[in-house]
């Protein structure tokens, strides 16, 4: 009998440690991550890119994206991030302006990343600016300098006198931009006027009108303009207007210069602050927001040399696709 005990004893003890072991051997998380992109262009394509690369290359198999495009309408954007909300995705990165406040407006407790922004103050209506939040949302800008943008183009067109500064007034971080931009040129001697459209029915209307009011247009990192630059080309292509860009990919699209950031590293960096977020409790409110470290003064040598524009060697090539 006493027998039986200590071999039912030492059989329950077996059973403990087994559960015990089987808790030690808990397969690693899988992470969800909803991406909601504003809308589809080299620019943004590339930041989401490296956003995926970088949590993939740091986790693997342990994390899961659902990558939703609401083809640049902000109403879309929120029936996207709701739903990301509903699903209770462990984190959101939000491609672009109307995306983070899409996200910021349908959830508190989830935490964002962001990337593209302009501004986030701007974005999410804060006042005394830190360089954080102070909420849920972090994330990396790709604001270029604008006062180096705005020396560039008097050192591209000396005898400028007049710039349009072409963008769609939907977006706030491109209003944010052009106000910014126009104070440089002001001190620079430059005149300057706001040309904006509603939606891209009325892309080429405005750059006709400021084709015709102006030597030269500029163009901020505006989500819309970066979605119809064959219209804006078409346009003032053909009116012997150069264009200069606030991002690569809207210069190779219709401008002749840029000063531009790189999309993808700014998309890599926000994973890097994801990947801290997911895995080692960083928190987003705490979180510093992150700036492009590298800019290129960049030029489309066909335009240039079509409109007579002489750069300097300072300035990097780049090819239009």
């Amino acid at each position: 009998m006493k027998s039986k005990k200590i071999l039912a004893l030492a059989l329950a003890c077996t059973m403990v440690t087994a559960v015990f072991a089987g808790c030690g051997k808990k397969e690693p998380d899988v992470y969800k991550v909803g991406i909601c992109q504003l809308v589809q262009h080299a620019a943004l394509d590339a930041a989401t890119k490296g956003f995926q690369d970088a949590l993939t290359e740091k986790l693997g198999e342990r994390v899961t994206f659902d990558l939703k495009n609401a083809a640049g309408d902000p109403a879309t954007c929120s029936t996207i991030v709701n739903q990301f909300v509903a699903d209770k995705v462990d984190l959101i990165m939000a491609n672009a302006t109307a995306s983070l406040q899409s996200a910021f407006a349908a959830t508190a407790d989830i935490p964002i990343v962001a990337t593209s922004i302009t501004d986030y103050a701007t974005a999410l209506d804060i006042d005394n600016w830190t360089g954080k939040t102070g909420v849920n949302v972090t994330g990396t800008c790709d604001l270029a300098p604008l006062d180096e943008q705005a020396a560039m183009i008097k050192e591209l067109f000396p005898d400028v006198k007049k710039v349009g500064i072409l963008y769609c007034s939907a977006e706030a971080n491109s209003k944010y931009q052009a106000v910014k931009i126009a104070e440089y040129l002001t001190a620079l001697g430059i005149a300057s006027e706001e040309f904006t459209c509603a939606d891209s029915n009325d892309v080429a209307m405005v750059t006709s009108a400021a084709c015709a009011a102006c030597d030269v247009i500029y163009i901020p990192t505006d989500n819309m303009m970066a979605s119809s630059t064959g219209i804006v080309d078409g346009v003032a292509g053909p009116a012997g207007v150069p264009i200069v860009a606030g991002e690569a990919g809207i210069c190779k699209g219709c401008g002749v210069a840029t000063l531009s950031i790189d999309y993808y590293s700014i998309g890599y960096a926000a994973g890097e602050q994801a990947y801290e977020i997911l895995v080692n409790g960083a928190k987003p409110a705490e979180m510093e927001i992150g700036y492009a470290k590298e800019l290129t003064k960049q030029y489309i040598a066909e335009r240039c040399q079509k409109l007579g524009i002489s750069v300097p060697d300072s300035y990097e090539a780049i090819e239009v696709e």
